[in-house]
């Protein structure tokens, strides 16, 4: 009782931008008594967070994003979700906004090292980000087999074409994705994100097996602000586009939805693993 009273008293706000990811958290959290709060940087989503606690806010003023978290004692924060990069003709100028733009947003990094580089501000202004993945394993990727479904020889020897091809561009800020078929690398995930590149591999497929997606982190990529992820719409487009299945980093790779996606996956002949990775 003692602790569930100390964890209730830890408050934590969640910046949540599009998508379900947000609440997904949220909902995890609140069930082991964390005092949650979602800023929502959308207000079209405010029909999601009617039964919780939230506040509209605007990425645009980081002046108000501050005074929002300090007025309600919020020091540990959370961002979930994605969030549109801003330009010059968006911006509300008011000075930590401009300051902060002129340092992170304007300048044409890669989203992995944005938002690192956006942690550091927040940290720099007092707030915790909190490590909610070590709360949430629920939400990962923990079993070699998630399916009954098991990968064929194709997929291990398409595997192991990924991985030796993963090395080496893991170093590098792009997308997470990898397609593999008859061991030759149909793509690497770009800024169209996954699904588009299940879509746009699809035409480069050769005779022989189905081909796998697989789906790991970036090297040294913040394990509190971006994460790979799949949703139950990736594996509906791994059956569409004809895919035999998708490995993912095992404790690394959030899966949405997933006693939903584990069943769709076992009733459409696909397979779900995930894997250690050095």
């Amino acid at each position: 009782k003692e602790v569930l009273l100390l964890l209730k008293m830890i408050k934590i706000g969640i910046i949540a931008g599009d998508g379900n990811l947000p609440l997904y958290i949220g909902n995890s959290l609140l069930k082991k008594n964390y005092d949650i709060t979602f800023l929502l940087l959308n207000n079209k989503n405010n029909k999601f967070y009617t039964n919780y606690k939230f506040v509209e806010i605007n990425i645009l003023s980081i002046k108000k994003i501050l005074k929002v978290l300090d007025s309600n004692k919020i020091k540990h924060i959370i961002f979930a979700g994605s969030i549109k990069r801003p330009g010059i003709k968006d911006l509300g100028f008011d000075i930590p906004t401009f300051l902060l733009a002129k340092n992170l947003f304007l300048e044409k990094k890669g989203d992995n090292n944005l938002l690192i580089s956006l942690k550091k501000y927040f940290e720099s202004k007092g707030y915790i980000f909190f490590n909610w993945t070590s709360f949430c394993k629920e939400l990962f990727s923990t079993e070699t087999n998630l399916t009954k479904i098991k990968p064929t020889k194709n997929a291990i020897l398409n595997l192991k074409k990924g991985i030796s091809v993963y090395q080496i561009f893991k170093k590098l800020d792009v997308g997470q994705g990898v397609i593999i078929q008859n061991q030759l690398v149909l793509g690497l995930e770009a800024i169209e994100g996954t699904d588009l590149l299940l879509q746009r591999c699809s035409e480069y497929k050769r005779k022989g097996d189905k081909g796998i997606l697989l789906k790991f982190s970036k090297h040294n990529q913040s394990n509190l602000i971006d994460i790979p992820l799949i949703g139950l719409e990736t594996i509906k487009n791994l059956k569409k586009y004809n895919y035999e299945g998708v490995y993912l980093q095992k404790n690394k790779c959030l899966i949405l939805d997933k006693e939903k996606i584990i069943d769709y996956a076992n009733n459409n002949n696909l397979f779900i693993s995930s894997l250690e990775l050095n």
